[in-house]
């Protein structure tokens, strides 16, 4: 199997990313963003939408790609958990896996994010706390993932198969004699994603119900927000200390509908105090949206202060 990220040894460097307009953002908080995030849907660069090297290309320095399930608007289900796991969803997962390699550089991946809140397609339970069928648990989600893992890192076709075999998986659908290129860690870091703070918040639902297992993931990551001025934190700290041997990622976090700077101050302290913290990506949103920082003038001068200057 090929090798994840080795340990949870601290990174070279924390990078600091925008999910939203990276200009704007630099504007207001003096942030160089090192990372730029957008969201595809499913077959998104392949079948639809800007082709994959045009897509890497408007994010750089650094891209990260979170993949949903969505189809282009309007939004609907283009493929199960159970479906991508039983390889119908392979040849996205080999036109990404084709795309990473001729890019070169680093990439972030950030398959099926925040997978227990339940307005993602893939949750395995709707808001109120009820399963929703086979196709969507979270055995189909781990399966899932895995496979994704395995196919976006690459490798010989006899060595993907040998380990999708493993895992009781079916072999890597398309032409038999293709090879995949190898994707080393340090070049592709695919990231498992859930919220910290589960929505349902109930036992079937807790974000370990959805690991894929260590071999399966190089980087933890955990979306926070301040809704409703809940407590973030403390969830935040146990997903942490859940996974040891993983680097640690924000990939989505900010405030959320009023102006909040102490929330920022936390969060900068957090990454002071761990180590393991690899990834922030503040969520900028548009104007106007509940984690734009454009109206919130403590938050601003908050981040400006407490986020921009951080380095390692």
């Amino acid at each position: 199997m090929l090798a994840t990220s080795a340990s949870g040894a601290a990174p070279n460097a924390l990078r600091l990313g925008v999910l939203g307009d990276v200009a704007r953002f630099k504007a207001q908080t003096g942030q160089d963003s090192q990372v730029h995030q957008v969201l595809v849907g499913w077959n998104q660069g392949l079948t639809w939408g800007t082709p994959l090297p045009d897509l890497l290309a408007q994010h750089v320095p650094v891209p990260l790609i979170g993949i949903t399930t969505d189809t282009k608007p309007p939004r609907r289900e283009a493929i199960t958990p159970a479906g991508i796991a039983a390889g119908r969803g392979d040849a996205y997962l080999v036109a990404w896996n084709k795309a990473v390699a001729d890019w070169g550089q680093l990439v972030y991946v950030r398959p099926l994010p925040e997978m227990d809140g339940h307005w993602t397609l893939y949750s395995a339970y709707t808001k109120s706390g009820k399963p929703k069928n086979a196709a969507h648990s979270t055995r189909a989600f781990r399966q899932a993932f895995a496979r994704i893992y395995l196919i976006l890192h690459g490798g010989t076709r006899i060595q993907v198969d040998t380990n999708l075999k493993r895992l009781g998986l079916p072999l890597l659908q398309g032409d038999a004699d293709t090879d995949l290129p190898v994707n080393p860690p340090d070049l592709l870091r695919v990231i498992w994603n859930p919220q910290g703070y589960p929505v349902p918040n109930i036992p079937a639902n807790l974000p370990q119900a959805y690991y894929p297992g260590d071999a399966y993931v190089d980087v933890v990551g955990n979306d926070v927000y301040d809704f409703d001025r809940r407590p973030a934190w403390p969830e935040n700290d146990r997903l942490y200390r859940k996974h040891p041997a993983k680097p640690y990622a924000f990939p989505e976090w900010g405030v959320w509908g009023f102006d909040n700077p102490e929330f920022i101050r936390t969060m900068a302290r957090f990454v002071r105090t761990h180590r393991r913290v690899e990834l922030l990506v503040y969520n900028a949103g548009k104007p106007g949206s509940p984690s734009d920082l454009g109206s919130r003038t403590r938050s601003r001068a908050a981040y400006r202060a407490a986020i921009t200057p951080l380095r390692r």
